[in-house]
């Protein structure tokens, strides 16, 4: 069965593939000179974009890979609020209001 699928996938791939070759022939000079420009603008963004998202994707596979990130997370966490006293601070804010 899923030999058949794929089959039959392939097929519909390639048969995609040559659609487009033979619209992308039939182009003119001059409208091949346009899709080219539009394709080097759609991508050129996506790279852009890509390069952009960089240091968010590293971040998060270093958060899935490395569990000491989570530990210092915590120990700055609980220094940072003992020596803050937030507990009073949001105690005179509930004053306030």
């Amino acid at each position: 069965m899923q030999s058949q699928g794929r089959v039959s996938q392939t097929n519909y791939q390639e048969r995609i593939r040559q659609n487009a070759i033979t619209k992308w022939e039939s182009l003119s000079d001059s409208q091949k000179s346009y899709a080219k420009k539009a394709w080097g603008i759609i991508t050129y963004k996506w790279r852009w974009q890509i390069a952009m998202n960089i240091p968010y994707l590293l971040i998060f596979t270093l958060d899935r890979t490395v569990p000491a990130i989570h530990r210092f997370d915590i120990k700055l966490l609980t220094s940072v609020s003992s020596n803050l006293h937030l507990k009073e601070i949001l105690a005179s804010w509930n004053n306030l209001i």
